[in-house]
């Protein structure tokens, strides 16, 4: 092994870091650890001396050996494999030596773009032994821009599992299989072949005809040359070898067993997506269109609609004020207005469990009461000027302030500062904006996509959802709060486009792939069959999946977990039943509370809570007593003044401190019929005799009400304590509901309202799933079962991690019980109870979503 080699970039491009292509499997490096390139060129060259050891039959993908011995892996575009060698043309062979800069494969750059998801090519650094010492960034000159360095290092006392390899000993094992992958071995497969032995230390070998490849290699595997639906021998040998053997397996088979459970044909498959053969133009006359406008992806997603114009315009304030007391109240006024719109935002927010949403008009209420930026208005307008013009001059300086800095994010919260100005000039009676933008634009039924030089939160929050499919802004950037907003709404969003975006009329059509962060301004009739073409396809999917949403979510082994919904009313009882969902598993109370003046009677909240258990027509409702305090307040319950209200009267506390409101609540639950079907979830429990304290006072009010039937009582598991004290817990109710949104704040002491802290407040955290696993511990002791109602349930990436800790009850937003049930399909719970004890001793949550990611990459069909 000799020393450090540099690689050059086999494309003109631009650099894109690995973990941020749109491929779990290459994102979460399960490949090898390297970079990725946008290409702008159509001849793939060599970037080191070599010889070619592996060549897709397809063309798309090869493996290089390179003088120091590293594997250089190169895959052309994402889910390539498929075009089965369309637009690719090998120059080279299996087992040619070549030199630096050689001509390797040629590619119809513009016909595989259109039936591609991405053309993103990823040079990968494959095998154990070597570290990248040097990594590209920006424009790429094929042939002369240094891509990577590759530098040898010590290797690993484990291979590429992770786990300690021992001396392989005793006779080995063998098993058949048959691979099932779509396209057979290549890259993907391979990699999910290597993930799947992880946890084992025996030697394993697959065996094709004549052939043979160490499992642990991706290269290797790929190698062998096989095809979907070839038998294959599984050779292990070593003190753990049945179970490496029966892992490696269910990874070839995998693909099977997921297309069947899923209901999915293949004979069915969609149609292909159109040729560019429609194209009448050249590829010559048409590669710079093709490239497009760039910019940053903000939010990933594909979008084909008309231009509309958000064009800023500025409100006209006067200089000079009408006196110092007169301005002075003018602008408390103003300021008091904006907390109290920005006040009901967040709520509005948290309501619809909008978190990202939330989080952000939480901050701008904060700057509404900054002092500094009062004070200098104040300052301002005791030497003569009006209120808004001081104002405006007083958020102007702190612009100045922030793009001063050279710091991208900082600059980024100038729109958020801009948003604020925009609100507090409008109490003050000096509105501007766009607002009637929409009531111009001639086609109300078109799909539009918004330009604009920029975007503050609260305008993106006003556009009609149902109509726009796009944003595109000459300013911004890629963690500005706008695209947070954009991502936690689903609209694809690219910023800091340039100036040349306001170019663009209203009423033009353009195409917006944020994906791959370019906007065409000029599509072609081939671009826009094909961005058809793949925005119906992913419609079909979701469709596909909420064709099976009321079936059952049955894991790979068979087991059945319940995938439920966070509700608020019948409305979205009746909502969530038409998207699947199994029942409700968290109905909150709080919003007949907080939309009124007075406390809801027994009869009201009973009237309320009836109509959701008849919207579920059979299914059960978990529902959530009272829980406000701390971020959430009802002002007609007159809750004492607290300094650290996160930590005061919360929960169940409440409805101890005023028995009244508790009872109140009992009474009508307990009139519910059939109480079969009713459960009763207790927040914010921390320790055993609240639990019992709530028993007694329902057998009471039961007694009085003559109730033969009592329903299910269950806890939520949102504070340290209760999960420390689940196996206590779990002897006096009959669930769990594990709340992670307080959960985490709770056990990582960070306020989930701090919009500085809201990108470390992680779920995965080592922390919680191991306060996860002690609750299911201590629920299985008693024979109780365990479910989740927080936000951890949502995320997709979560999933496998909660099915092997244990839970068996997710619920979730109505909208996401397709996809969560989807999800669950294709996982089996033996083998995520096998992946995730690894995931325990993790040092952070970056760490637990990368592993997360390699265990379990969402889409296994390249």
């Amino acid at each position: 092994m000799s020393g450090t080699i540099d690689l050059t970039a086999p494309f003109d491009g631009i650099a894109v870091p690995l973990t941020a292509v749109s491929d779990p499997v290459f994102a979460g490096l399960m490949m090898g650890d390297g970079l990725a390139i946008e290409p702008l060129s159509s001849t793939l060259l060599a970037p080191c001396n070599g010889v070619v050891t592996h060549l897709a039959r397809t063309g798309h993908a090869l493996t290089l050996s390179a003088a120091n011995g590293a594997e250089v892996l190169i895959h052309i575009g994402i889910d390539s494999v498929r075009l089965n060698g369309e637009g690719f043309s090998a120059r080279i062979r299996q087992g040619d030596t070549v030199r630096c800069g050689q001509a390797l494969i040629d590619v119809d750059i513009d016909a595989v773009a259109q039936r591609v998801p991405s053309l993103q090519t990823m040079v990968v650094i494959a095998g154990a032994g070597y570290r990248l010492s040097a990594r590209a960034s920006g424009l790429l000159q094929a042939g002369i821009t240094r891509l990577l360095s590759i530098t040898p290092g010590e290797t690993p006392a484990t291979g590429a599992s992770g786990a300690a390899h021992a001396e392989p000993s005793g006779p080995a094992i063998r098993r058949p299989a048959r691979v099932a992958h779509r396209n057979g071995l290549h890259a993907r497969p391979a990699a999910l072949v290597q993930a799947s032995l992880r946890l084992y230390a025996a030697e394993v070998v697959v065996e094709f005809g004549e052939r043979q490849a160490n499992a642990r290699s991706v290269t290797a595997l790929m190698g062998l040359g096989v095809d979907e639906g070839a038998d294959v021998i599984i050779s292990a040998r070593g003190a753990d070898a049945a179970g490496a053997a029966e892992a490696v397996i269910e990874a070839l088979q995998a693909a099977c067993a997921i297309a069947h459970a899923s209901g999915h044909n293949p004979a069915a498959a969609a149609v292909p997506p159109p040729s560019v053969a429609a194209n009448t133009g050249t590829s010559a006359d048409t590669s710079a269109d093709l490239i497009g406008w760039r910019g940053v992806c903000a939010a990933p997603g594909l979008a084909l609609g008309r231009v509309l114009r958000l064009d800023q315009s500025v409100a006209e304030v006067p200089e000079r004020g009408a006196g110092v007391d007169a301005e002075f109240a003018a602008l408390a006024r103003a300021l008091n207005q904006v907390r109290l719109e920005l006040g009901q935002a967040v709520g509005d927010a948290q309501e619809r469990r909008a978190g990202a949403e939330s989080e952000i008009f939480a901050a701008h209420l904060a700057l509404a009461d900054d002092p500094e930026l009062i004070a200098a208005a104040e300052s301002a307008i005791l030497q003569g000027q009006g209120a808004g013009f001081a104002f405006r001059n007083a958020i102007t300086r702190q612009c100045e302030i922030l793009l001063g800095l050279n710091n991208a994010l900082l600059a980024e919260r100038v729109a958020d500062m801009k948003d604020l100005e925009r609100r507090v000039l409008a109490a003050l009676g000096h509105a501007a904006g766009n607002g009637d933008a929409f009531a111009e634009f001639t086609d109300a039924n078109a799909a539009v996509i918004v330009v604009a030089d920029d975007l503050t939160p609260s305008e993106l929050t006003r556009l009609p959802r149902d109509q726009v499919v796009g944003l595109a802004t000459a300013l911004g950037g890629a963690t500005s709060h706008v695209a947070i907003l954009a991502r936690a709404l689903g609209i694809p969003a690219l910023v800091a486009v340039g100036p040349r975006l306001l170019g663009l009329e209203t009423g033009r059509e353009i195409l917006l792939d944020a994906s791959r962060g370019v906007l065409e301004p000029n599509p072609l009739a081939a671009q826009l069959a094909a961005a058809r073409w793949r925005i119906a396809e992913k419609r079909r999917q979701r469709e596909q999946m909420l064709e099976s949403a009321s079936l059952q979510a049955r894991t790979l082994d068979g087991v059945v977990i319940e995938v439920a919904a966070n509700i608020v009313d019948a409305a979205d009882a009746r909502e969530a039943v038409r998207h699947g969902a199994d029942g409700v598993g968290l109905l909150r109370t709080e919003l007949l509370f907080s939309e009124r003046s007075e406390m809801p009677s027994a009869a009201e909240q009973q009237q309320a809570c009836q109509a959701v258990l008849e919207a579920l027509a059979g299914r059960a409702a978990i529902i959530r007593t009272l829980d406000v305090g701390g971020d959430k307040e009802v002002a007609y319950l007159s809750l004492p003044h607290e300094d650290n209200p996160a930590l005061g009267l919360r929960g169940i506390r409440g409805g101890f401190a005023q028995p009244a409101v508790l009872d109140t609540q009992l009474r009508a639950l307990l009139s519910l019929q059939p109480l079969s079907l009713v459960r009763i979830l207790i927040p914010m429990v921390s320790d055993v005799e609240e639990i019992l304290r709530v028993r007694r006072r329902i057998e009471q009010l039961a007694g009085e009400m003559q109730l033969a039937e009592r329903p299910q009582l269950g806890v939520m598991i949102e504070v340290p304590a209760a999960a420390l004290l689940a196996d206590h817990l779990a002897r006096h109710v009959d669930f769990f509901s594990i709340g992670t949104n307080d959960l985490t704040q709770y056990a990582l002491a960070m306020d989930r309202c701090h919009a500085g802290l809201a990108a470390r407040l992680d779920p995965m955290h080592p922390a919680l799933l191991r306060l996860i696993a002690m609750t299911v511990a201590g629920a299985s002791q008693h024979g109780k079962w365990v479910g989740m109602c927080g936000g951890m349930a949502s995320d997709p990436e979560a999933v496998p991690v909660l099915l092997g800790l244990g839970v068996t009850e997710l619920s979730v937003s109505p909208p996401l019980v397709p996809e969560i049930k989807a999800r669950l399909r294709q996982l089996s719970q033996a083998q995520c109870r096998a992946e995730v004890q690894a995931l325990l001793q993790l040092d952070s949550a970056e760490a637990v979503r990368a592993a997360a990611r390699r265990c379990w990459p969402q889409d296994q069909s390249e």
